[in-house]
């Protein structure tokens, strides 16, 4: 069994079929990357996980496997033992050293049976080593979190020191040759990979009398990532000002730009934003989901199968509007971009409109707003409407305009999708009439609406269980009787917060006849929501509801979500 190949192996265990054997086979042999093993193509073609494929090597060639992902395993590495493996050859050959047993290493490779790799680490450390198995992209981002995190003690040494002797009337010359510096230059960029690692969505740079506090948000919750000395502060912005294309010498006016920077092998698009305040520039980084990450299907949004069974009858209605609501960081976007996936087939003409553009999706023709140069949204899509689309997608409806015109569309047989900033489903069309959409258009073209918000999910090793109040009970809308919901606590795996991740609510509006009926003849915002209530929409607050029920999520979190006066 040992000496078969691993795609027979996989065969004969009944883990992929015949088929997708040779599906594999031909990839391989049309692709010809160097580096690239069988497992990157069946990971690739979506057949297996890259942890599932490093399970079945593992078992074939009896060598452990090791979750890395796993906070107890990342908790449990000896940092001596890491670094008897110099960073540039634990790069190079993509493996870490776990943990060290009198003269024997143990080390984690996603190639464990490269006899070279294992000779050279010994070379180097005069050790014999143990290989385990784990992924390579596991491996990647662990090689970046603790080489980063045993190093940025001392880059922040090194930046403080060399810009103690820091003066005010520097020219901009001047200022420039200083801030690219190799210290000021690693401190920007550890700032970034250590933000991307935690998984934060932005970072927050701000300026104090004494220090300068650096803020990432994870999970929609500001946390601390360093602080460091005041002296630092004007070098490091002025260091963001130079990559991200803005002007290094104006200091008093806000300022916009953007860069790129590759961590883990993923290509990140930053968006930068500067603030003039009181003692000095506040900044704050934008880190947006690129292309390398894949767009998500409808199925991973996170909706119950009530609401995906909603969802599913919205987007099959051949033309009209959709719209996705809710504050800023919701997750509009990303279903959005999973609406298109299920709906951009080689028979179709996809165009979209935003700003910017945040995934590039194949097949798409995708458009990015300039506002200087004259290409706003409505611009925008008053040419898309010449370009024979059948399906569009605006980023957002900012203006009387730009609603119009995607009205206009959706009425003359286009499948319009589209953003709004409202608080559930039933304001938004009150929303639109109220931006100067006559209310029969609205009535006439609008197919449905998706109202959602991110909720944060309590970590299941901490979470402590309690009965809940009648007040409870109130808030979540079910009867007096207590039942068992769940607080959240802290520990290691949820790095003290009490959640680990979100997951999505939604609200979704059909825009059935008598729905239709009600819109036109200008029906208010509690009208249109009790019909709603009434065809089968459940509101935000049951989604959460359940959630709280299914212990999955707290009832703060419902409060913070959903709660009104």
């Amino acid at each position: 069994m040992k000496n078969i190949p691993i795609g027979q192996y996989m065969v004969n265990n009944g883990i992929i079929t015949e088929e997708q054997l040779q599906n594999v086979l031909d990839a391989k042999k049309n692709d010809n990357t160097p580096g690239k093993f069988f497992g990157d193509y069946v990971v690739e073609l979506g057949y297996v996980t890259d942890v599932q494929f490093a399970q079945v090597l593992s078992r074939k060639q009896n060598i452990p496997f090791v979750d890395l992902d796993d906070p107890e395993v990342q908790g449990a590495i000896d940092i001596e033992a890491v670094r008897k493996i110099p960073e540039a050859l634990a790069k190079k050959h993509t493996i870490i050293a776990l943990k060290m047993t009198g003269k024997r290493l143990t080390v984690a490779s996603y190639d464990p049976v490269n006899f070279y790799i294992f000779e050279d680490i010994k070379v180097q450390t005069g050790m014999d080593v143990v290989p385990v198995l784990a992924t390579k992209a596991a491996i990647v981002k662990t090689i970046g979190k603790i080489y980063s995190s045993a190093n940025v003690g001392g880059v922040i040494e090194a930046v403080e020191s060399s810009f103690k002797g820091e003066v005010e009337d520097e020219s901009a010359k001047e200022i420039e040759e200083r801030v690219n510096d190799a210290p000021i230059v690693k401190l920007c960029t550890t700032i970034v990979e250590n933000s991307f690692r935690a998984d934060a969505t932005d970072i927050h740079i701000e300026p104090f009398a004494t220090y300068t506090r650096i803020r990432i948000r994870v999970n929609g919750d500001l946390i601390e990532l360093m602080n460091v000395s005041n002296v630092v502060h004007n070098s490091l912005i002025t260091r963001i000002k130079i990559i991200s294309g803005m002007n290094i010498a104006e200091k008093r006016v806000p300022q916009d730009g953007r860069f790129t920077q590759i961590v883990d092998g993923t290509t990140l698009d930053v968006r930068v934003s500067n603030l003039p305040t009181v003692n000095g520039e506040k900044c704050v980084i934008r880190i947006l989901a690129t292309g390398d990450v894949g767009v998500r299907k409808i199925t991973d949004l996170g909706m119950t199968q009530y609401n995906y069974d909603r969802f599913s009858r919205l987007i099959k209605v051949p033309q009209g509007v959709m719209l996705v609501t809710g504050p800023t960081g919701s997750g509009k976007t990303t279903t959005l971009y999973a609406s298109l996936g299920e709906l951009a087939k080689p028979n179709v003409n996809v165009i979209t409109v935003e700003d910017p553009v945040e995934k590039n999706i194949e097949g798409i023709n995708q458009c990015q707003v300039n506002v200087k140069a004259g290409m706003t949204f409505a611009a925008a899509l008053r040419s898309i409407l010449r370009q024979d689309p059948d399906i569009v997608m605006v980023g957002e409806m900012r203006d009387q305009e730009t609603a119009e015109i995607a009205i206009r569309a959706a009425i003359t047989g286009h499948m319009v999708l589209s953003t709004l900033h409202t608080n559930d489903a039933a304001s938004t069309v009150t929303r639109l009439v109220d931006m100067g959409v006559a209310p029969y258009m609205v009535a006439t073209s609008l197919i449905g609406i998706v109202a959602q918000r991110l909720c944060k999910v309590v970590c299941s090793e901490c979470k402590t269980p309690r009965l809940s109040t009648m007040e409870d009970n109130e808030l979540m809308g079910i009867g007096e009787e207590a039942i068992t919901i769940y607080d959240a606590c802290g520990c290691p795996k949820c790095n003290n917060t009490g959640y680990s991740g979100r997951t999505a609510i939604h609200e979704i509006l059909l825009c059935t006849p008598e729905m239709a009926s009600l819109i036109a003849a200008d029906g208010k915002t509690d009208a249109i929501s009790k019909l709603a209530r009434e065809q089968g929409c459940k509101l935000l607050r049951d989604n959460v509801s359940e959630l709280v029920q299914e212990g999955r999520t707290t009832m703060d979190e419902l409060i913070k979500l959903t709660f009104a006066v």
